[in-house]
């Protein structure tokens, strides 16, 4: 009777897309940036009694009373910024994960944010890891989301994955265990962010949108709601740095771009993951984000 059980296990973990192993980059930023101790480099912002600290494993709590979050004790006008994350199994709709930068609190209504989104979901569907770009718009004034999402080549609940954002003068990466996965360059200022921002974490209950456009909400019967993030990497040029400041490479390549095979592992992360691409999205007014 075993063979049955293990060629059943076999294709499930085969239909969802599991059993993928991505191409090699050919080039790590994440090997060559430090990590960071937490309470070097961070403090609580919300939900101090949610949030807990051991072994260098900092666990974000979320229930019916309150979620959490933390933020970079210094700004950055570019860098790496990166941490390894594992998710909660199970029922987990409505609830967003996240490791984002930001200057919300410093530019209320006209902010920048680079996001990277992972939007919970019900058993046995994947998690939707959204990126996103915000350029001077915040839920104030007119909101341009710039929102790409993915599935996952493997379930990000099992073990710890890295998870990062390059920001530099000429463009962003998105990157998944060194996988880029996305890029968003600067054609214009108008359509990039340039402010000096801050690196967040948080875990929060957005019922109004995080699964199936909300219509799937979060559900407190199966609280707490748990995200662990260890493995800090945060290397760039802070606000109040040097102007001569040169920030990590987001390639061998230097300041221009990505090499070949690292476009070619984003080509098959999008050629096999991407489920959304705002600028293919027909019910976008496309003249509000020219880049497409």
């Amino acid at each position: 009777m075993a063979f049955p059980l293990i060629l059943s296990a076999f294709l499930v973990l085969c239909a969802s897309g599991y059993s993928q192993r991505s191409p090699s980059p050919g080039y790590y930023p994440s090997s060559r940036v430090p990590t960071s101790p937490f309470d070097r480099e961070f403090r609580t912002l919300w939900g101090s009694q949610h949030q807990r600290s051991e072994q260098g494993v900092i666990t974000l709590l979320l229930d019916k009373s309150s979620g959490s979050g933390f933020k970079s004790l210094r700004s950055y006008k570019s860098g790496y910024f990166g941490a390894s994350i594992k998710l909660q199994p199970g029922y987990t709709a409505g609830v967003d994960t996240s490791l984002y930068l930001s200057n919300n609190q410093e530019h209320p209504g006209d902010h920048d944010e680079v996001d990277i989104e992972f939007l919970g979901t019900t058993p046995g569907k994947p998690y939707s890891l959204q990126t996103n770009v915000f350029v001077r718009g915040s839920g104030d004034r007119n909101v341009i989301g710039r929102e790409m999402k993915f599935n996952l080549w493997f379930d990000p609940t099992q073990n710890f994955h890295h998870y990062a954002i390059l920001w530099n003068t000429n463009q962003i990466v998105f990157y998944v265990d060194d996988v880029p996965i996305r890029t968003y360059d600067r054609k214009n200022e108008a359509i990039f962010p340039t402010r000096p921002m801050w690196l967040y974490g948080s875990i929060w209950d957005a019922s109004d949108w995080a699964t199936e456009n909300g219509r799937i909400k979060a559900d407190y019967r199966y609280q707490p709601f748990i995200a662990k993030y260890t493995n800090f990497k945060l290397a760039g040029c802070t606000a109040d740095g040097s102007s001569s400041c040169t920030p990590p490479s987001a390639s061998p390549m230097g300041s221009r771009g990505l090499s070949n095979q690292q476009r070619g592992a984003m080509a098959w992360a999008q050629r096999n993951f991407l489920v959304y691409n705002y600028c293919h999205d027909p019910k976008r007014d496309h003249t509000q984000t020219p880049e497409c």
